[in-house]
């Protein structure tokens, strides 16, 4: 606990409790858009083993994108998760990563821009903890509620909160717009994870004092963040070199 471990993470987790995570929190190498001194993994061994080590409750977020490969893309993304819900997982949301920057420039002449990544939210049965981030500025703040749901048989009825009066500020939807992190040079990373992405997901996902694992840790951002939110963390990862940065980001007084 509270460490960074050198090492294949499917190795290392078999060295984990049963039920003893309460969430995952990666973005795993995909579809070889990345070089991550050249290391691969066993998607399959990785995610039965991460349905073994999570706690009943738990959750497991995933945030992986596709490549385009001679016109089509390959799915991937959503071909993990549906083998997710094949080893026993929820798939409890579908999230997706809109980059407040722009990124792919590669196509535009066949196709729009692909601008976002899926982020799966899976559970081990029925989540535990969920703590909504309400920072969604309504368009008429104080006004009167109003509006119907429309039911199975076409019939419209009216919402429950009829009349009483919205918050200045809403429930986030499931649609989050973050900027990717350009920060390249300084945590030698080629795919960092934003800190404010993980940094909302572990709020969100978890409370103080639970265990979080990143078993693609890379430079270390989820580690980093778990220790600023005052949860407990394990990263691993195979890089010898993202670990050292990783562990180094740990130990400054002022987490940078």
């Amino acid at each position: 606990m509270n460490q960074i471990i050198q090492g294949d993470c499917l190795e290392v987790m078999k060295t984990l409790k049963p039920n003893s995570i309460d969430m995952v929190i990666t973005s795993p190498p995909y579809d070889n858009l990345r070089d991550y001194e050249g290391y691969s993994f066993d998607f399959k061994a990785v995610a039965k083993e991460i349905y073994r080590v999570i706690k009943q409750g738990g959750v497991v977020v995933w945030v992986v994108g596709d490549a385009t490969i001679k016109g089509s893309e390959t799915g991937t993304s959503f071909k993990q998760a549906l083998y997710f819900k094949k080893v026993g997982f929820n798939l409890h949301d579908t999230m997706i990563w809109r980059k407040q920057t722009f990124t792919d420039t590669g196509s535009l002449r066949i196709r729009y821009g692909g601008v976002f990544e899926y982020m799966f939210i899976l559970s081990k049965g029925t989540i535990k903890t969920f703590n909504p981030i309400k920072d969604r500025k309504n368009k008429l703040p104080n006004a009167r509620k109003h509006g119907t749901i429309r039911q199975k048989d076409g019939n419209t009825i009216k919402q429950s909160s009829i009349g009483k009066k919205a918050n200045i500020y809403g429930q986030r939807f499931n649609v989050w717009d973050i900027n990717t992190e350009v920060s390249n040079l300084k945590r030698k990373h080629p795919a960092q994870f934003p800190e404010r992405l993980v940094n909302d997901h572990i709020l969100s996902w978890s409370n103080k004092g639970d265990l979080v694992l990143d078993p693609m840790n890379g430079s270390g951002t989820t580690t980093k963040m778990a220790k600023l939110l005052g949860r407990n963390y394990i990263g691993i990862d195979i890089s010898e070199g993202y670990c050292k940065i990783a562990e180094k980001r740990l130990a400054q007084e002022v987490l940078l």
